[in-house]
């Protein structure tokens, strides 16, 4: 049977779109992390699902302003378990990347992990340094 070729699509390029054929080693993807951030009054709450992964899997950093949340799962290779028709389960690093402000301080950031859900508080606002020297102000 032939079938048409139309210059702009590609039978091949749709086939190799499916998740089977995906890098499962490194990913950026969200829908890895699904986060729900919740507003609450002193700070924000951002609740990171990660199922089946442990506390010690999950690593949370803070640099410049970004906060980057982390985690790896290690594939387990049995050797009774190499002949895969299809592999779905993800195992690998993925990431995901929030900005938080400049103004943030890793102490100032809580975080709690249970049952699969990674919880972050970030404050809204930072208590301000009172500086009790006086200024002066030029008159002209």
């Amino acid at each position: 049977m032939l079938i048409p070729r139309n210059r702009n699509y590609d039978i091949f390029d749709e086939i190799f779109k499916d998740p089977f054929f995906t890098n499962t080693f490194d990913r950026s993807d969200a829908s890895l992390m699904k986060t729900d951030i919740l507003d609450q009054e002193t700070h924000y709450l951002l609740e990171i699902e990660l199922p089946g992964y442990k506390k010690e899997d999950v690593q949370a950093q803070l640099k410049d302003g970004y906060l980057t949340v982390t985690a790896k799962r290690n594939e387990n290779t049995s050797e009774a378990r190499t002949h895969f028709l299809r592999k779905e389960r993800f195992s690998g690093t993925c990431k995901r990347t929030f900005y938080v402000g400049d103004e943030v301080r890793q102490e100032d950031i809580k975080a709690g992990f249970q049952d699969g859900i990674l919880r972050l508080a970030i404050p809204k606002e930072l208590p301000k340094k009172v500086d009790e020297t006086p200024k002066y102000i030029t008159i002209e």
